[in-house]
C-alpha cells in the first residue's frame, strides 16, 4: 500500500512539474502568435514652396528584434488622416505634405502586419505660414481612409475631399480632375465623379453631419484588384486538317520533289530547292507561334492575380485656368493580401 502511495505522489509531482514548465512556453507561444512590438519614429522638416509650407515627413518603424518592419503607415494631423505610404525594405517611408496655414500636430501610425503589432510615433508640432496670394487654389486631396487592405479579387473605396483656397476670387467655376498612379499590376482605380467643381461660394469646411451642399466637394475612389482565375477551357480537338492547308502543302511537296530530282542535272536548281525547303520549314514552324493557333490548341491563358505586397498609390488632383496648371497630390497605402 505504501508503495502505491509513493508511486502516486511521484506521478503527481512529475505532472505538476510538467505543467509548471509548460506555462512559460505557452505564454511565449501566445506572445509570438500576436506579433512583436514595434517602435515608430517621425521627423518633419518644413520649407516654403511657392508661398505654401511644405513638410517632408520621414517615418521609421523597427521591431523589438531591431529589424525593420514591413507594411504601411498613415500620417495624421490632430487625429485626422492626411496621407498613407508603404514602408521600404529599410522600414522607412518619406511623405511630402503641403500644409495649409495654421498649427499642425503630425503623428505617424504604423498599421502593423502578421508579424508586427501596430504603434504610433510621438506627435511633431509644425507651424505653416499663410500664403501671401489671392490666386484661387485648392489644398492637396484629403483621403479617408488613407490606407486600404484588400484581398486579391476584392475592391475597396476611399472618399477624396478637395478643399478650396481663395475661391472667393473665382470669376468662373474651377474644375478639378483626379487620377491615380503607382498601382500594382492587375489593379485599377476609378473616381465617381471623375471631376469636381469649385465655385466662389464653395465652403472650405463643414461640421459633421452637414448636408453635401454645405461641405467641400468630394468624390469616391474605388480601387479594384484581380484574383487568379482557376477555370480552364479545353480546346476543341480537330481531327480533320483544313482543306486549304492541303491545297497549299501538297503542290508544295510535289514542287520540292521535282526540284530535288532536277537538282542532279543543274547546279542552280540545287540552290533553288534549298531556298524553297528553308522557306517551307520556316512557314510550318511559325504556324505554331501564331496567336490563333495557340488559342485553338491550348486554350486561353489564365488571369494572373494582383501581386501581394504594400504599395504607395499617388492620388493627383489637377486643374487649369487656361494658362497655368495647378497640381496637388496625396498618397494612399494599399496592401494586397
Amino acid at each position: 500500500m505504501r508503495g502505491k502511495i509513493c508511486r502516486g505522489l511521484r506521478l503527481e509531482l512529475v505532472a505538476g512539474l510538467g505543467i509548471a514548465l509548460a506555462i512559460p512556453a505557452l505564454a511565449l507561444a501566445a506572445e509570438s502568435s500576436q506579433g512583436q512590438t514595434t517602435q515608430t519614429t517621425l521627423s518633419a522638416v518644413t520649407r516654403d514652396q511657392n508661398g505654401r509650407t511644405q513638410a517632408t515627413a520621414t517615418v521609421a518603424v523597427i521591431g523589438e528584434d531591431g529589424l525593420p518592419a514591413a507594411g504601411a503607415i498613415v500620417l495624421e494631423d490632430h487625429g485626422k488622416q492626411l496621407s498613407g505610404a508603404a514602408l521600404n525594405a529599410q522600414g522607412q517611408a518619406k511623405v511630402v505634405l503641403a500644409l495649409p496655414a495654421g498649427n499642425h500636430l503630425l503623428r505617424a501610425v504604423y498599421i502593423g502586419d502578421a508579424s508586427h503589432l501596430a504603434s504610433a510615433s510621438q506627435p511633431a508640432a509644425v507651424q505653416a505660414q499663410s500664403a501671401a496670394t489671392t490666386t484661387p487654389d485648392f489644398a492637396p486631396p484629403v483621403l479617408s481612409p488613407a490606407a486600404l487592405s484588400l484581398t486579391a479579387g476584392k475592391a475597396g473605396s476611399a472618399i477624396v475631399t478637395i478643399v478650396p483656397e481663395n475661391n472667393a476670387a473665382l470669376t468662373s467655376p474651377m474644375f478639378v480632375t483626379l487620377s491615380c498612379s503607382g498601382l500594382p499590376d492587375q489593379a485599377t482605380c476609378a473616381f465617381t465623379p471623375q471631376s469636381v467643381e469649385i465655385l466662389a461660394t464653395t465652403p472650405v469646411s463643414c461640421a459633421a453631419g452637414s448636408p453635401v451642399a454645405s461641405c467641400p466637394p468630394t468624390t469616391s475612389m474605388v480601387i479594384g484588384t484581380q484574383a487568379a482565375s482557376t477555370a480552364s477551357i479545353t480546346p476543341v480537338s480537330r481531327r480533320n486538317a483544313s482543306p486549304v492547308a492541303w491545297a497549299i502543302l501538297f503542290p508544295g511537296v510535289l514542287a520540292l520533289g521535282g526540284l530535288a530530282w532536277g537538282s542532279r542535272r543543274r547546279r542552280w536548281l540545287n540552290r533553288l530547292s534549298l531556298v524553297a525547303l528553308v522557306g517551307l520549314v520556316t512557314a510550318l514552324g511559325t504556324t505554331a507561334c501564331n496567336p490563333r493557333y495557340n488559342y485553338e490548341h491550348h486554350g486561353p491563358p489564365t488571369n494572373p492575380a494582383t501581386p501581394s505586397g504594400t504599395y504607395t498609390v499617388t492620388v493627383t488632383a489637377q486643374s487649369s485656368n487656361g494658362v497655368t496648371a495647378i497640381t496637388h497630390s496625396s498618397t494612399l497605402a494599399l496592401t494586397v493580401n
